[in-house]
């Protein structure tokens, strides 16, 4: 299926909240509380990072999103941080690899040496595959650090990619 990636547009926000409120109110993969409002996750998704973007189909449809910014402040701004949601059509289409690619290629571009993912639920393991499959070492595991809606407390990944080397 073709797809591209483009950078988020203030347009795609009605397509794009419902995406992401499913993907929250669901309890299982994001640290967002299930009732975060529309307001919030704004902040947090478009206005926070550095930048947004969107997975559309051939046909316009948005079915994936991913941010990326620093992961940390001033001696640690070379490690940027993504998060990805993939709509509940899109998934098993390759839609959340082809957005990790990107990202990487972004960072790079962004001046960013490295790639950190700091909460990967350890029962998501489609995803906990998936970034060791594009490479991600899992670097540490946080016992009992994520409230699954579901499963109760569980335990969370930092998974970690350098992308280049400094010079």
């Amino acid at each position: 299926m073709t797809h591209t990636i483009r950078p988020f547009q203030d347009s795609d926000w009605p397509a794009l909240w419902p995406i992401l409120q499913a993907t929250f109110q669901a309890g299982d993969t994001y640290s967002f509380a299930p009732d975060s409002t529309e307001q919030d996750i704004r902040q947090a998704w478009i206005d926070t990072p550095a930048a947004t973007f969107v997975l559309c189909t051939a046909d316009g449809t948005i079915a994936g999103t991913y941010f990326i910014k620093p992961n940390q402040t001033g001696l640690g701004n070379h490690v940027c941080n993504c998060g990805y949601v993939v709509a509940p059509a899109g998934q098993g289409q390759g839609y959340a690899s082809a957005m990790c690619e990107h990202s990487q290629a972004q960072a790079v571009a962004m001046g960013f040496l490295a790639m950190q993912f700091n909460l990967v639920v350890s029962t998501n393991e489609r995803a906990v595959r998936l970034w060791q499959w594009l490479g991600f070492a899992i670097v540490g595991t946080l016992p009992g650090a994520f409230r699954h809606q579901r499963l109760g407390l569980v335990d969370a990944h930092v998974m970690f990619k350098t992308l280049a080397t400094p010079g």
